[in-house]
């Protein structure tokens, strides 16, 4: 179904893929995972025929695709045989309804209005949409636009389904939902799965092999359980390690309400605070108090009200009532006291080099310093990418620098609204290892994340979110629950 001989793809500044080679039968399902920025992503837009038609690159080598030959076959030809889901959903969404969004490849193909009907509401039912039918793309969570992406593209029924990290911003049950209906066009209708993750646990249960990539080469390509045999690939290539485990919903983990009692003045309070977009009320009378050196995980399904939270807190989405407070009552410093970084990184990226984005912050705020700046962009992973332009790189290269440019003046909030896009266990936990230091000595940290791991070993608090109200709180103490995260535990206690 997928042949590929000798491919290389080198863009205007770097060299993506050398020499490789893959082999993908009718009706298998191939995980693709590697470090950020090793070429995962380039591969899956060659297969989809993005480069070179819609994304200049040199390429040499030979693709078929389903009998296709992407690389000279007009994209449109492609896409009603190969469907791809990107990294970033945003930027494959443009209806203003959803049910639009899903029916509009299927109108395309000139199909009848019956057909377009019963495959687009399918799509929806599947991928737990048929509430948002009506809504706008654009009012959505990032993880309701990931599944309206993901619906869009079953809905054309391909051949083949190249899915580029399609459960980074997805809830768990999303997750589950979305495998799901993968197993069933994968058993039932032989379609053949690629799909691009750094969270393998998911897909590791279902797919037939895994192939590691590394530096643009494929360097491990095996059945799923052997590469966990290989140790030092593991380590080297900082894959997530499986686990058989099943995550449990955060309302049995978290057990009740638990506020911590403290008479300091919160550094940030949400008090009464209602808010949403465009006459639709999202946050419901929330209260909310972060403390010098909290490190918090807001957790919650997709469309809870998380984002707009952040919004809320970072003071760029002014509340329809209730208050934000900084420190008692004063109006935060953009950057210097709050800042965020959103979920798509390129939303805050616009200087002409990695180097430059990190300092412009500091520099504006005349307080540069290069010890300083070196520290971040080695905490950061983006010593060798310094010259680079922001728009060159992966999205988890971008991620990196976002959040380098957002620590870069070290605020007293920072707030990470789901961080892992893009992001191999290596590159996220020396991230997260820099922000517990800076948490430590006295830096707020908010993380807005689906990641269960991510949540056990860094947060020290976590606050769950359903239905635009905050619902419980705990703080995270001994870790015992060896199915949550590998090996270890964990224990909610409360005050």
């Amino acid at each position: 179904m997928i042949e590929v001989s000798g491919l290389s793809v080198r863009y205007p500044q770097m060299q993506a893929l050398t020499d490789v080679d893959l082999h993908v039968g009718e009706g298998e399902w191939v995980l693709v995972t590697g470090p950020s920025g090793c070429g995962k992503s380039t591969l899956a837009r060659v297969l989809a025929g993005l480069i070179p038609h819609a994304i200049p690159a040199e390429v040499q080598g030979q693709v078929r695709v389903a009998g296709i030959d992407p690389l000279n076959q007009p994209i449109a030809q492609t896409a009603q045989s190969v469907g791809m889901v990107f990294q970033n959903p945003a930027s494959q969404l443009f209806h203003l309804k959803v049910y639009d969004e899903v029916a509009f490849g299927l109108r395309n193909l000139g199909l009848d209005d019956s057909e377009v009907a019963g495959r687009a509401h399918w799509a929806l039912e599947v991928t737990g949409l048929d509430a948002l039918a009506q809504e706008s793309p654009a009012n959505l969570s990032g993880g309701q636009k990931q599944n309206v992406a993901i619906a869009a593209v079953l809905a054309m029924m391909p051949r083949v389904i190249v899915l580029d990290e399609p459960t980074a911003s997805l809830d768990d049950q999303s997750i589950q939902r979305v495998m799901s209906t993968l197993i069933g066009l994968q058993e039932k209708n032989g379609i053949t799965i690629v799909m691009v993750e750094h969270r393998l646990t998911a897909a590791m249960k279902h797919a037939d092999r895994l192939v590691a990539m590394e530096g643009g080469k494929v360097v491990f390509d095996a059945p799923t359980r052997q590469a966990y045999q290989n140790i030092e690939l593991v380590n080297r290539l900082g894959l997530r390690r499986f686990t058989d485990g099943k995550t449990l919903p955060w309302r049995t983990l978290i057990q009740k309400n638990g506020h911590r009692v403290s008479s300091e003045t919160p550094l940030l309070e949400l008090r009464d605070v209602c808010a949403g977009y465009e006459g639709k009320q999202v946050l419901h009378h929330v209260d909310l108090q972060i403390h010098a050196g909290d490190f918090t995980a807001l957790v919650g399904p997709n469309g809870a009200g998380k984002s707009t939270l952040a919004m809320a807190a970072a003071g760029l989405l002014k509340p329809t009532s209730g208050k934000v407070l900084f420190q008692g009552g004063k109006r935060p410093r953009p950057g210097v006291d709050v800042s965020l970084l959103f979920q798509n990184p390129i939303d805050q990226l616009f200087t002409e080099c990695v180097d430059e984005e990190i300092a412009f912050g500091p520099r504006n705020y005349g307080c540069f310093d290069l010890a300083q700046h070196r520290i971040t962009l080695e905490q950061a992973d983006l010593i060798s990418l310094r010259a680079r332009s922001p728009m060159t790189l992966s999205i988890g290269q971008q991620h990196r620098t976002g959040l380098g440019a957002v620590v870069a003046l070290r605020p007293k909030l920072v707030i990470l609204d789901e961080p892992t896009l893009g992001q191999d266990w290596g590159h996220l936990q020396q991230l997260m290892n820099f922000l517990d230091q800076l948490s430590r000595s006295g830096m707020a940290v908010l993380l807005i994340t689906h990641d269960y791991k991510l949540v056990y070993r860094y947060a020290r608090k976590v606050v769950l979110m359903e239905d635009g109200k905050i619902q419980r709180q705990g703080y995270l103490a001994q870790k015992q629950n060896a199915q949550i995260v590998e090996e270890e535990q964990v224990e909610i206690n409360y005050s």
